[in-house]
């Protein structure tokens, strides 16, 4: 499981990281308490599905200003 703080631009984290098609994970949203999205991953390597959700965000245009903490839990 991954968990993404982030005031701003939730729906948006949401929808890119369900949508992610790229072979390497798949994100499946849980919950959404206060600032903090859960996602549940599969397969169950959350350091390394903990970067790549981190630089999906980074390389959107709205993400490489967007201020958010990405952390394997």
């Amino acid at each position: 499981m991954i968990a993404i703080n982030s005031p701003q631009k939730q729906d948006d984290i949401t929808k890119l990281l369900t949508a992610y098609d790229g072979g390497d994970f798949k994100f499946e949203f849980v919950k959404k308490t206060g600032m903090k999205l859960e996602f549940n991953v599969t397969p169950d390597d959350s350091a390394a599905a903990a970067k790549v959700a981190k630089n999906l965000i980074k390389g959107e245009a709205w993400g490489s200003v967007l201020f958010f903490q990405v952390v394997a839990e």
